[in-house]
């Protein structure tokens, strides 16, 4: 056979391929060949196939069908041989292939061969590509070479042992004896893999690490020696000597001095030094610094080391490049609950963020942002993020948003600022807002009394014209209707009152009945504020009775039915309609009268009662229920119960008709049900029974203890108890969902099972996302029976999504404290 072509001359002939197609001719017709002379076992031109076939396989092109020669490659004693060989070894072969076993006995020769190049092939295959098995038969050899005098072979025996001790961790104790030494050497190579491989040990074995720690000193006196040191032309980067040694050092510092004082103690004089001498002109000087940063923030510094570090990051953000600047904003959201006040000084900065172009830090400020507001600077903050939320990209209005109604929420310093902020965001974002965004706002007026007839003005004239944000269309509709009355009278005290009749306002809300944009929900929301206002205008009741008749016909079935119902109060049940249509009712947070606790919020330390909010109202599917017993196993477990009977319409217009059938009512409600295509406001369940004012939870339940009932992956769920006052039998529980990583988990489900002998009620969560970082849980209530007073045991199944995966988990929680259930 003629001799094969030269690598070379196979790469400039595929280069001059024009088409695809053409290439992979080329291709073909070269692997037939390559084959052929396999097959013929020619030995003299093998090294030669085998490369171009390892240039193939980089062009995406299958290479398989080489692995065997480059066993025999291996085999060879020509050292041209072994270097393509070891090289195929690492492109072609890894553990899934029973071939690479094969090449146990060549590695363990090669590892005890007289010349030192040879050996460093064996070791970097090994590192690179070594199973399990093959780690434990030849982690003697590895070691031997560990303890060589050779700097070569050291640095490429520490790598080795690197991978060595991930696949198998138990034969971490064989190197101990050999790294006592590794840090005396002079060679930086050696230095460098050293530190990576007491890294790797440390973060391991806490045995390890303990073991580590008296190595502080030393590691000091080189990261010193480092930054002390002169020009050195074959360790110098940009005018620093060495920094992948640098930063190597300052990680295993950081996990070295993480939770223990006097490694602490002992690096914060270098760590001082380092934040201040290294130069930051150059990328170079900014990746050390960041590395210290994190090494700062990470071990017990000291609070002015602290700070120093926090003004790098602040000077990070002033840097023309991006990724400095994310990167800054990244470790100052992960600080700023720890150390606030340091992260506040550069708030200005922070917030000029929010205009760079660049997508992913806009987010990253956005974020670091809302962890910046408090009760000190809630306005100024306010106005920035009302008008990054006015020009920002739709991507972020959504969360934007959110993030402004819990500040306002949170902070708000008066309730008019309150209602202004959350009108200027529906009226800027509406159509982006999350569902609960209308009934939190609704429940937030409702509350306001003295401010009725200031909101319903101000939503009157926010509406004229404009219907295309729809939940602002909703909040006003429901307002309208509420307080049309205050509306007309112009009794605004707060600004000047307008001038506005009947017929003015139900033009507005006809004008919402048949615009175009309205959505089916909004058409429910203005019909029911037409149908309120007839017991609230006296000029124009015939007006309403004839927009209520024409809609008994609309082909949506909501609005018909809505209109049916009504059209039913104005004649067969007349003289109820006016108790029925009431103003509803002041919707106040129910709260224990137990003890105060010390709530820390943004860098503000204040004492606040202990909260209960109302379950939130909603029935909770119970096929998820039912999912879980078949998870849980075992025939104790009984199944939850629904917040509302399953053969119940789900339409609030049929739960009016039952309200007004054959039944005589002795005292009217305080309100008419809310139609179903209204979202329902957060209130005690027992509102429509004669707004009972007995408190609904037991003063009792301040003394229980909470609990955490699980902790893994970033994930936390904490338990908190209360004792309903209206059955002792009941104990009402309030989970709380926070998430430690940094990205949100969403698809939140938590579900709960527990024995025959109990009753389990489980609500509707506040959300379905928990956010990253601690900056907001998700809350669900659990009502249980218990009429035989015994000791509470419950299952739990957890399903939500993060990183992309989705992830599931069941546990069970038995640490309930005896006043829970006792």
């Amino acid at each position: 056979m003629p001799a094969p072509i030269r690598l070379r001359e196979l790469i400039r002939t595929i280069r001059t391929a024009r088409t695809q197609a053409e290439e992979r001719e080329m291709i073909q017709k070269e692997c037939a060949a390559i084959r052929s002379s396999f097959r013929e076992e020619d030995n003299t031109y093998r090294c030669r196939n085998v490369a171009k076939l390892l240039y193939m396989h980089m062009l995406g092109y299958p290479a398989h069908f080489g692995q065997l020669e480059c066993l025999k490659l291996i085999a060879s004693q020509k050292f041209t041989d072994k270097r393509i060989g070891y090289l195929g070894a690492m492109l072609l072969l890894d553990e899934r292939q029973d071939v690479h076993l094969l090449m146990t006995n060549c590695i363990k020769n090669d590892l005890n061969h007289s010349t030192q190049f040879v050996q460093g092939l064996a070791l970097c295959t090994l590192g690179c590509m070594g199973s399990s098995e093959m780690c434990r038969d030849l982690a003697g050899e590895v070691e031997k070479l560990l303890k060589t005098s050779n700097s070569y072979l050291r640095k490429k025996a520490a790598l080795c042992a690197v991978h060595v001790i991930r696949k198998v961790p138990e034969l971490m104790e064989m190197f101990l004896p050999a790294t006592k030494n590794l840090l005396n050497e002079k060679n930086h190579g050696v230095l460098h893999t050293s530190v990576v491989l007491l890294t790797e040990m440390c973060e391991r074995s806490p045995d390890m690490l303990a073991h580590f720690r008296k190595l502080v000193p030393q590691l000091v006196r080189i990261l010193k020696n480092l930054i002390m040191s002169g020009y050195s032309p074959e360790h110098d980067v940009s005018g620093i000597s060495d920094p992948f040694l640098q930063v190597r050092i300052l990680r295993l510092l950081r996990i070295l001095g993480r939770n223990d004082d006097d490694s602490s103690e002992a690096m914060n004089d270098i760590l001082a030094q380092v934040a201040t001498n290294t130069e930051t002109s150059k990328n170079v000087g900014n990746a050390i610094l960041y590395e210290t940063v994190l090494t700062i923030m990470d071990i017990k510094s000291e609070s002015g080391l602290r700070v120093l570090a926090i003004n790098i990051l602040g000077r990070f953000l002033l840097n023309n490049d991006k990724n400095i600047r994310y990167v800054a904003l990244t470790s100052l959201l992960k600080t700023v609950q720890t150390d606030h006040n340091a992260v506040q000084r550069h708030r200005s900065t922070i917030v000029d963020c929010l205009k760079d172009l660049d997508v992913s830090i806009k987010r990253r400020a956005m974020e670091l942002s809302f962890a910046l507001v408090n009760g000190n600077n809630i306005r100024g903050m306010m106005k920035e993020l009302l008008y990054f939320l006015d020009s920002c990209e739709p991507e972020f209005k959504a969360d934007c948003a959110s993030g402004i109604f819990l500040a306002a929420e949170k902070y708000a310093p008066s309730k008019r600022w309150h209602i202004d902020t959350i009108m200027r965001v529906l009226t800027t974002a509406g159509s982006y807002v999350r569902d609960d965004a209308v009934p939190n706002l609704i429940q937030l007026i409702t509350n306001s009394v003295e401010m009725h007839a200031y909101t319903v003005q101000r939503l009157y004239k926010a509406i004229l014209g404009d219907y295309s944000q729809q939940p602002l269309v909703q909040v006003a509709a429901w307002c309208i209707g509420e307080y049309g009355d205050l509306l007309v009278s112009g009794q605004c005290e707060e600004e000047e009152p307008i001038q506005v009749t009947e017929d003015e306002v139900l033009d507005i809300l006809e004008s919402v009945l048949i615009s175009n944009m309205s959505t089916s929900v909004t058409r429910g929301y203005a019909l029911t504020a037409i149908m309120k206002l007839s017991t609230r205008f006296t000029c124009t009741v015939n007006r309403i009775k004839k927009v209520v008749s024409i809609y008994g016909s609309s082909i949506d079935v909501e609005l018909q039915q809505r209109a049916v119902e009504y059209n039913a109060l104005f004649k067969k049940y007349d003289h109820m309609r006016s108790a029925l249509l009431e103003r509803m009712p002041v919707m106040e947070k129910v709260t224990t009268n137990g003890p105060t606790e010390i709530v820390q919020t943004n860098g503000e330390t204040e004492p606040a009662p202990l909260e209960t909010k109302p379950p939130p109202s909603g029935p909770q599917p119970t096929s998820q229920a039912n999912d879980l017993l078949d998870l849980l196993g075992g025939n104790d477990i009984t199944p939850v119960i629904p917040t509302a009977p399953t053969s119940k319409p789900a339409s609030a217009g049929g739960e009016l008709l039952d309200l007004l059938g054959d039944i005589t009512l002795t005292g009217a409600p305080a309100a008419a049900p809310a139609p179903s295509s209204v979202p329902q406001i957060s209130q005690p369940p027992f509102l429509l029974d004669g707004l009972s004012s007995q408190p609904l939870f037991n003063d009792i339940a301040a003394g229980i203890p909470s609990i955490t009932a699980y902790s893994k992956n970033g994930l936390k769920i904490e338990f908190t108890f209360e004792r309903s006052n209206t059955n002792p039998s009941v104990t009402v529980i309030t989970i709380q969902a926070s998430n430690s990583t940094e990205l949100d988990m969403t698809d939140f489900v938590f579900q709960a099972a527990v024995p025959k002998t109990f009753q389990l009620q489980l609500l509707s969560p506040s959300s379905s996302i928990v956010p990253a970082f601690n900056t907001g849980t998700i809350t669900q209530v659990i009502k249980v029976l218990n009429p035989q007073k015994q000791q509470l045991r419950m299952r739990i199944k957890l399903t939500y999504n993060h990183k992309g995966s989705a992830m599931q988990d069941l546990a069970e929680v038995n640490n309930f404290p005896p006043q829970s259930w006792q």
